[in-house]
């Protein structure tokens, strides 16, 4: 499954709980915060300041 920009925070843990390593590497540790989760992607990028193509592409490179 490929991940995009619109997809929840939980949506994607959902998909592969393996993300969770990624968003804690830009930063993001309270993924189950009823905030973060609702947030996409893309929003959580803009909201903690980093590079949103950048961690959806990371988001992405991950296996099950």
């Amino acid at each position: 499954m490929a991940f995009t920009m619109d997809m929840t925070v939980a949506q994607v843990l959902r998909a592969n709980p393996k993300t969770a390593d990624v968003f804690r590497s830009y930063g993001m540790h309270c993924l189950s915060c009823p905030g973060a989760t609702g947030e996409s992607v893309g929003q959580a990028a803009a909201v903690h300041g980093f590079d949103a193509e950048q961690l959806l592409a990371d988001l992405n490179k991950v296996e099950e």
